[in-house]
């Protein structure tokens, strides 16, 4: 049996279903695996994934045929992205307004100072390189904003450099993401472990004051709630159906009309807001809108998992093949000065709380696999709320200095 006109077969698909489980089975294993306390947790997942890539693509787009192979792992990305953010958003929901009041101009100002170091070191970037001897110009600034979309695995930003660039240099932009995508997810996920071990931090005093900036604001319903399912599957698909839509909203950023640049909060953006304001809420009237918390944290980990694999698998093919060392270690810089400033920034000048810090940095770096990690590091999933109150503010910021680095150098 065949679909598609005959193009892909079920055995194709099956193919790759088979890939699905043999990665996820293999990247848990593999984060599994501490060192000195340190593990990969669900981004082992990641980089199963990205070897995968690195050597059976091949096999994988004989088998579906490339064009189908590509769009079949978008879809496996998408949908994992639209899990994971949406459980987020749902978890985050009834703490995020009361720790946005308290936390507002601190969020605000650690995501641009992150967005704005890592802007600053691409522009270090491009003049190290100028001065190393590359000459297109042009061709240079669309290669390093890549790598800054990449170092801060930001889609936006990815697609705002390649509407932005002359056409012939799109394709500079999309090897930049893909080089520096690895180390940007690799890097925030160990950052997020490494610091509680070199800080020795206490766990359990670390939560009690992530607890108190977010204390008194769950409401309680005394009432009784109608439940459209046992789940909450409803509810959390209606979230997922309005956020995608919100997501699609394009506000004109330059020019005019359909000419100018344009900004979205994508489908991740709009699913994260949409949860938000439904986890804050619960209920409309009598109708709960909140799912089981049980499934939340499966769908969240399900999500995640998938992203991994949907993003990992192409990637492990794009770094094969355009890998550059150069250009790796740029993505590197652009993915640590960032962290660092950001993370000096928020514990002495905000004074804020080491996980109220580091849930901001994942936001900041618009990490969603550092965010998951994180969750299992702190032991609470309160860490979320500070991730989606800094994640807007970094998710404009980068499409913005993306598109000042191209108009500029």
């Amino acid at each position: 049996m065949t679909l598609f006109g005959g193009v892909v077969s079920i055995s194709g698909i099956t193919f790759l279903m088979f890939c699905v489980f043999i990665i996820a089975a293999l990247g848990y294993i593999l984060g599994r695996i501490s060192i000195k306390g340190v593990s990969l947790g669900t981004a082992g997942v990641f980089i199963v994934a990205l070897l995968f890539g690195c050597f059976f693509y091949g096999p994988l787009e004989k088998q579906l045929t490339a064009e189908f192979a590509e769009k079949a792992l978008k879809i496996i990305e998408s949908m994992g992205l639209i899990l994971f953010v949406t459980s987020v958003g749902f978890i985050a929901g009834p703490k995020f307004f009361s720790n946005m009041k308290k936390n507002f101009k601190s969020y605000i100002l650690l995501g641009l100072i992150i967005i704005i170091a890592g802007g600053l070191s691409a522009i270090g970037c491009i003049y190290l390189g100028r001065a190393l001897g590359e000459t297109d110009h042009a061709g240079f600034t669309a290669m390093v904003v890549g790598l800054l979309s990449g170092s801060l695995t930001s889609t936006p930003a990815f697609s705002a450099a390649k509407d932005t660039v002359l056409a012939e240099y799109e394709s500079l932009v999309s090897v930049g993401h893909g080089i520096a995508y690895i180390f940007g997810v690799v890097g925030v996920v160990l950052f997020v472990q490494l610091v509680p071990k070199f800080s020795r931090a206490n766990m359990a005093e670390e939560r009690a004051k992530l607890t108190q900036v977010s204390d008194g604001a769950e409401k309680t319903y005394s009432g009784k709630l109608i439940h459209l399912d046992g789940f909450g599957f409803a509810a959390f698909s209606l979230a997922a159906i309005v956020g995608i839509f919100v997501g699609m909203i394009k506000v004109p950023l330059t020019g005019e009309g359909l000419s100018g640049t344009t900004f979205s909060l994508t489908t991740t953006g709009g699913c994260l807001l949409v949860a938000l304001i439904f986890g804050h809420f619960g209920r409309v009237g009598k109708i709960s809108l909140m799912p089981q918390e049980s499934t939340l944290k499966v769908f969240r980990e399900l999500g995640l998992m998938l992203f991994l694999i949907g993003a990992g698998i192409p990637g492990g093919a794009d770094f094969v093949k355009f890998f550059d060392p150069m250009y790796f270690v740029y993505g590197v810089i652009m993915t640590i000065v960032p962290m660092i400033i950001g993370f000096i920034f928020a514990k002495y000048v905000l004074k804020l709380s080491l996980l109220n810090n580091l849930g901001s940095i994942t936001g900041g770096m618009t990490s969603t696999p550092a965010l998951g990690t994180l969750i299992n590091v702190a032991g609470t999933e309160d860490v979320a709320a500070a991730y989606a109150a800094t994640y807007p503010i970094a998710l404009i910021a980068v499409v913005l200095v993306s598109q000042f680095l191209i108009l500029l150098f």
